[in-house]
């Protein structure tokens, strides 16, 4: 009997270690999206579920979201934005002209692809790159940049970073009107990084053998129409609900796997950030606190909120205490450089290098701290003076 008894509690006690580890695992993945769950249900407690929680969700955003990370999926599926980088980079013959192709290539892709798209793309064909041409003490540096690439990158179109894509919509505004007040930070970016590129690397010989890939002309064409219609909606020229029936159902007929690869714990942290500051919002002396703030000087609070809760947080909860979207649209993109949580790309940034160079990571904090934080500095006194 006592070996039975002793047999039923190792299984009970190798169950939870195992369950345990899970949730662990679980939770270090899905960082950002437990915290949001968390402060959501936290605020739960001062304003109970009602009826007007509905209306915390901005659907169209949600949508816009899931169509555009879908497509890009697909069409990372059949290695499109492999072949058009390793096309832009075998035109480079020396270390400092490929590194720089890869964050450029990074920094586009964000205004098309969004930022985190941008580097789940083209951080393992920087791995690729520099590993085998035995460059990886170029690994950490190209990686810090393609991370700030992507993130200012993507300030200037209303897809390319998640809370621009929240702004654009919540404020309803004009393309034309966004684009230019993104401008400037966007240009200065450009300028930084290029220069960094030049100071931090040398110019040695390299040569990349990436292979033939040959991309399947069907798929392509229909993959491109997608993300055209994608696109569209983002501009509000076609309804959001029409993306919403044509992207999966085309999916599922051409690459279920794509709809299984969305980033849904990117669409669920929405969710929750809709939640916490919707809820917020209610609160009287979160009102009166954050609308004093706001008031003073809403680009310099923006940014620096970014710091502490991501900028996609601070978007949706800082729009509830201010009018002036221009300056708040500037500081919660420039404030996606910085700490390590300012932004959700850091945190895959970071977690792409570690699965390569795991002894490195130390390194790497150090590195993505001062270059993070001198961007952000170069930035903010600049549109402080423009904004």
């Amino acid at each position: 009997m006592k070996e039975v008894g002793n047999e039923k509690l190792h299984r009970v006690r190798s169950l939870l270690h195992k369950t345990t580890h899970a949730a662990w695992v679980f939770i270090l993945k899905n960082l950002v999206l437990c915290i949001a769950a968390l402060a959501a249900v936290v605020t739960a407690f001062f304003v109970p579920p009602d009826s007007e929680y509905v209306s915390y969700f901005d659907f169209k955003t949600l949508t816009c979201l899931f169509c555009t990370l879908a497509v890009v999926c697909a069409l990372r599926n059949i290695r499109f934005f492999t072949v058009l980088a390793q096309k832009i980079v075998a035109v480079f013959k020396n270390t400092r002209a490929s590194i720089l192709a890869l964050v450029y290539i990074t920094f586009l892709g964000s205004m098309l692809i969004a930022n985190d798209m941008a580097l789940l793309t083209f951080l393992p064909l920087g791995y690729f790159v520099l590993s085998s041409t035995g460059k990886q003490k170029y690994m950490a540096f190209t990686f810090i940049m393609q991370n700030i690439a992507a993130n200012l990158g993507g300030m200037l179109t209303p897809f390319g970073n998640p809370q621009n894509l929240y702004l654009y919509s919540k404020f309803s505004i004009p393309t034309g009107e966004f684009m230019w007040t993104m401008f400037p930070p966007f240009a200065l970016s450009i300028v930084l990084i290029t220069l960094c590129c030049f100071l931090f690397v040398r110019k040695e010989p390299l040569a990349v053998d990436g292979g033939q890939i040959r991309l399947p002309k069907a798929r392509t064409a229909i993959y491109g129409v997608l993300f055209a219609l994608s696109i569209v909606i983002v501009f509000r020229v076609m309804p959001f609900w029409v993306g919403l029936i044509v992207v999966p159902v085309a999916l599922l007929i051409m690459d279920r796997k794509a709809l299984a690869q969305v980033d849904y714990g990117l669409l669920l942290t929405f969710v929750a950030f809709f939640i916490f500051a919707g809820n917020m919002a209610r609160i009287e002396g979160v009102q009166n606190f954050f609308g004093s703030l706001m008031s003073k000087n809403p680009l310099l609070v923006s940014a620096l909120s970014c710091q502490v809760i991501s900028n996609v947080p601070s978007a949706i909860l800082l729009s509830q205490f201010t009018t002036n979207y221009r300056a708040l649209l500037v500081g919660v993109n420039i404030g996606g450089v910085g700490t390590l949580i300012s932004s959700l790309a850091s945190l895959i940034t970071f977690r792409q290098y570690a699965a390569y160079d795991k002894k490195g990571v130390g390194k790497y904090f150090g590195l993505f701290t001062a270059f993070n934080f001198a961007f952000l500095g170069i930035l903010l006194v600049v549109e402080l003076f423009l904004i």
